[in-house]
């Protein structure tokens, strides 16, 4: 499917070399102020041809609303969003006519559909994460607007260079998440990843695979900030299960964990356990956070954070022996342009996922939130007893 959301939905479309791609944002609330402006920040940090680690493809990714705005206000109606293919080479690609690229789709497409696009990766192209990019950033200014929600990722690894910390969440790197900004993660060109020393290592790692023209994986992790209390729908839209749906619908990905993730499995639950204490103002807040924010699928309004896989690119210029279509054996050396190296790009593209699961989330709760509000209060013996209802303070 090429559409994402229930209240909040998005539809792109568009192949890696057709004349445009895009997307319809449809669920947006009407009245928030929106021009183009707010929305190609994001598409630039995505944009190719960044630096010399990333595909030296030259697009401009320069956004244009086509509906859903009047007087640069959005009408609530359908957004449709177009940002043209300008530097596109389909004659990079006419070995696909006979090879399928390892690793690559073009095998599972025309086994699946019975064609497929003769240039570029198609759909399966990272380049349809242009529509989501610039879907994430309206998600992500109603959600800044509305409560004040900050969605930041960076890159926590490549290869096996890691951010000091980040395997075993320790206390600094719990700080780092909590203190991090988007301004901090992109002082930190071209990979993106917030330490000095480990910046400088990827970066050359990534250029080693490069100049080899080979390829190399890494890991991206987000944090989301100020996220409203309650979001997430058990028991099969729960939170983190959306965030997984989404997260690994990312082309490239393979795998995802939330919170203390793998690592929570070698420790017992007398410390994994996230204690409460009284936070103030009636509410609860957590010691630790080894959940990640979120419990029994609904989130608990600590810092939501998780980390994604990207396997190292399958497109390479390296030679590999490999089998045309037809069954004969062969060489590809794919040409055309492409990432050694996806992390320092895929940064926005998690960063709009998670807004467009926030966003879609927070819609849903608010709908639930004013029907019941019209309702007459609980009994005492059913509603919430606050810190403050239970000690008798004021």
């Amino acid at each position: 499917m090429s559409t994402f959301g229930t209240q909040f939905r998005v539809t792109t479309y568009g192949e890696s070399h057709c004349r445009s791609v895009g997307c319809i944002v449809d669920g947006c609330p009407p009245g928030m102020a929106l021009t183009e402006a707010d929305i190609q920040p994001q598409l630039s940090r995505r944009r190719p041809g960044q630096s010399a680690l990333t595909t030296p493809r030259n697009e401009k990714d320069a956004v244009n609303i086509q509906s859903g705005t009047e007087f640069e206000y959005t009408l609530g109606t359908p957004i449709g969003l177009v940002i043209l293919n300008e530097d596109h080479r389909p004659h990079d690609y006419s070995d696909m006519d006979l090879y399928p690229r390892p690793s690559h789709a073009d095998y599972t497409y025309i086994l699946k559909y019975g064609v497929k696009a003769s240039s570029g990766g198609g759909r399966s192209s990272a380049r349809e994460t242009i529509g989501r990019v610039a879907a994430g950033a309206i998600a992500e200014k109603y959600l800044r607007l509305a409560y004040r929600t900050e969605i930041i990722s960076f890159v926590s690894s490549v290869g096996p260079i890691h951010l000091p910390g980040s395997l075993d969440s320790t206390p600094e790197y719990m700080n780092l998440l909590s203190s991090i900004t988007r301004e901090k993660v992109d002082s930190f060109l071209p990979v993106r990843c917030p330490d000095t020393e480990s910046n400088e290592e990827m970066a050359k790692l990534i250029a080693a695979y490069r100049d080899k023209k080979d390829s190399i994986g890494g890991t991206v992790t987000c944090v989301i900030k100020n996220v409203p209390v309650g979001l997430g729908e058990p028991c099969f839209d729960k939170l983190e299960a959306k965030l997984a749906h989404a997260m690994l619908s990312i082309p490239a990905t393979k795998g995802f964990e939330i919170g203390s993730g793998f690592r929570g499995t070698e420790v017992p639950g007398s410390k994994h356990n996230d204690a409460f204490i009284h936070a103030g103002n009636g509410k609860l807040s957590t010691v630790t956070n080894n959940s990640g924010g979120i419990q029994g699928g609904i989130s608990n309004g600590e810092n939501i954070y998780f980390k994604v896989a990207f396997k190292s690119p399958a497109t390479i210029g390296h030679a590999q022996n490999t089998s045309k279509f037809g069954g004969e054996a062969g060489v590809l050396a794919a040409k055309g342009r492409h990432d050694p190296c996806v992390v320092p790009r895929a940064v926005p593209i998690v960063e709009a996922m998670a807004a467009l699961v926030i966003m879609d989330a927070v819609l849903i709760q608010q709908a639930r939130e004013a029907s019941r509000a019209l309702l007459p209060a609980l009994p005492d013996n059913l509603g919430i007893k606050t810190p403050a209802a239970v000690d008798g303070s004021d």
